[in-house]
């Protein structure tokens, strides 16, 4: 009696293995890999470039200023080098170069220490005020629906900068009916549902008014709000990152807030500059930025339509952040900032 033969047919036309694609594709990788004595010698360059990569991470802080400012324009985008890391690892795997794959996991690790506690969601619930911040663009097309828009976040505190004169008119009405008080100086301005007192200009060396400050008298206590507006940086072939009036006005900046009587301080402002800038020192080492602190992510702000950094601030001395937040974007090309604390806890 002849026997018959069954075929079991399969989805792929019949091949007869049903291993997961993945699986199918890894276990020739490592069948390629296997028994390659060329491995090891391969890709040295890479693994070279690897090491220069995590060098560059790890000693930001020791690239020099001296020549075009290279420092602080490396750690203005120092988060981006991480991109960096899975193309040398695409490119170790077209290698097939085992010294390549072992030399880009410095860069990953070095790049996890430094940024990978922003990967997570820090905020909390609760808080006691809501403040936001925004530069809204002298050259804004709609600022009546811009300032409408940043008022919606339902901010206690509102800081403004780079107001120009003629669309002020516009600002502050389409802002009477959310904010009683409000105060403007030269650029900037701080729009409040709390009153004001104790206004002044900063002088953050310019020869015009670009900062402020003011006291609010919360329900929970006064807090010292400081509005800010710090020079441009310009990155130019002949002249590197050119930041020099900037960090002079970091450095005035720096010494006001530390200067500051009240021990509850609010920073909010375009910096422009990240918290990695070292050239903001003055700032930095004295406040927590509510971001770092209590953040989801980078929140860049800046440019609105592909945000690469972060240099629209807030930070904070003497309460605790508790939440912050990036805004959607307006007729601005820097996206709003927005932040709530708890000052409850803190000591005025």
């Amino acid at each position: 009696m002849a026997q018959q033969a069954y075929v079991t047919e399969t989805d792929d036309g019949g091949s007869g293995d049903e291993r997961p694609r993945f699986r199918r594709l890894a276990q020739r990788l490592v069948d390629g890999w296997r028994g390659d004595p060329r491995i090891w010698r391969r890709g040295i360059a890479l693994a070279v470039l690897a090491l220069l990569l995590a060098l560059v991470m790890l000693l930001h802080s020791r690239i020099p200023n001296t020549i075009g400012n290279l420092g602080s324009l490396t750690e203005t985008f120092l988060p981006w080098l991480g991109v960096l890391v899975p193309v040398l690892l695409v490119l170790a795997l077209v290698r097939r170069s085992a010294t390549a794959l072992i030399a880009v996991l410095l860069p990953a690790v070095v790049w996890l220490n430094l940024f990978g506690g922003l990967l997570t969601d820090k905020a909390g619930t609760g808080g006691d005020l809501t403040v936001a911040t925004h530069n809204v663009n002298a050259d804004n097309a709609d600022p009546s629906g811009t300032a409408r828009a940043v008022a919606a976040s339902g901010a206690d505190v509102l800081a403004l900068e780079e107001l120009k004169a003629s669309a002020v008119p516009t600002y502050e009405r389409a802002l009477a009916s959310t904010y009683k008080y409000h105060s403007v100086q030269g650029t900037v301005g701080l729009w409040s549902k709390y009153p004001l007192s104790g206004v002044a200009a900063v002088d953050i060396k310019l020869g015009w008014t670009r900062a402020m400050r003011a006291t609010v008298a919360t329900p929970d206590g006064d807090v010292a709000v400081y509005v800010a507006h710090l020079p441009s940086v310009r990155v130019k072939m002949n002249a590197g990152f050119t930041a020099r009036q900037r960090d002079k006005s970091a450095d005035a900046l720096g010494e006001a807030i530390a200067d500051e009587k009240l021990g509850r301080k609010i920073l909010l402002g375009d910096l422009n500059g990240t918290m990695n800038d070292r050239a903001l020192n003055a700032v930095t080492s004295q406040m927590r930025s509510t971001q770092g602190a209590a953040g989801s992510g980078f929140g860049f702000s800046w440019p609105a339509s592909f945000p690469m950094a972060r240099i629209d601030q807030i930070m904070v001395q003497g309460v605790e952040p508790l939440s912050s937040w990036t805004l959607p974007e307006t007729g601005s090309d820097h996206l709003p900032v927005a932040a709530r604390v708890s000052l409850a806890t803190s000591d005025s």
